[in-house]
């Protein structure tokens, strides 16, 4: 998937429990490998990527976690204020305007201002300079909130549009949507699991994002896939002897073990061939990695597969 890494901002998307944090952490060590430097952008999370790449715990200001790769925890008050800060520049002039009683009172009022603040910050760090010009990130990854959150996340932008009178906050969400609808800067990376219902919810988010939205998809993740054991007349060779073996066959629990592993990889192939069917987008597989612990060996494994 060469083209995700000239991406300037990246939201990976999908039901929950799919791994999208561990997605956004191996993409991450990916774009650093290639020169990238990197911002993973956690919206209030239980946070895992410290626990995934072995670094200390991520809080809610951008810090340096490896060569290449920053990361930050936002939570809606702080994200707010340094992105009033960032846009601002000047304390006093976000005082006097994020602090300001009618202000603070119309922005609980606005729709999505939570998720705004968080989304506004990561989006403006993909345009962010240094004082010499440069950009201070060449990629930031959104690791976003499960499907229905994640997609009113992203929702927000337009919604300002609608709501927001001319100024300052309309003016940042024109700029964000902008970026998020430019498939030459910005994308959606669906990660999914190789099971009937994650792929069925996947199918739903891609036709969200292209149809309702009209945002680009960069690529569709499958996290967790098993290697084959068995072909087709294998796996009922295995399944007829575990249903004939007695319990106090020596052999039993191996043909149950084998019965299993075949129907889970019927499901397996069936959802990829649904995937091929109906998400007819770039693809990495992942590997189901049996570990007791997923860190930075593990992930750099899964790094590789991009």
């Amino acid at each position: 998937m060469p083209d995700l890494f000239n991406l300037q901002f990246v939201t990976v998307v999908g039901k929950g429990g799919v791994g999208k944090t561990t997605v956004s952490a191996a993409l991450a060590l990916a774009a650093a490998r290639r020169g990238k430097r990197v911002l993973i952008a956690m919206c209030n999370a239980k946070e895992r990527v410290s626990q995934l790449l072995e670094v200390p715990p991520i809080g809610a200001i951008n810090q340096t976690v490896l060569p290449g790769i920053d990361a930050v925890n936002m939570n809606p008050k702080e994200a707010l204020e340094e992105y009033g800060m960032m846009v601002l520049k000047v304390r006093a002039l976000y005082r006097a305007i994020f602090e300001n009683r009618l202000v603070a009172a119309f922005l609980r009022g606005t729709p999505g201002i939570e998720a705004w603040s968080m989304l506004g910050k990561a989006q403006f760090h993909a345009r962010e300079l240094t004082p010499d010009g440069r950009k201070r990130y060449d990629m930031v990854i959104l690791d976003s909130p499960a499907t229905g959150h994640g997609l009113e996340m992203l929702r927000v932008p337009r919604v300002l549009l609608d709501v927001a009178p001319p100024g300052l906050l309309r003016r940042e969400a024109e700029k964000a949507w902008e970026l998020f609808g430019d498939p030459a800067r910005a994308g959606a990376l669906i990660v999914t699991l190789p099971e009937d219902m994650p792929v069925s919810e996947s199918i739903e988010l891609n036709a969200a994002l292209r149809d309702e939205l009209g945002l680009p998809v960069a690529g569709l993740v499958v996290n967790g896939l098993l290697p084959r054991l068995f072909d087709a007349s294998e796996g009922e060779i295995v399944t007829a002897a575990a249903r004939a073996a007695a319990p106090d066959n020596p052999a039993y629990s191996l043909l149950v073990a084998g019965r299993r592993r075949t129907l889970r990889e019927r499901v397996q192939a069936d959802a990829l061939a649904r995937v091929q069917q109906e998400l007819p987008l770039p693809r990495v597989e992942l590997p189901l990695l049996v570990t007791p612990e997923l860190a930075r060996k593990e992930l750099s494994q899964l790094a590789d597969c991009f």
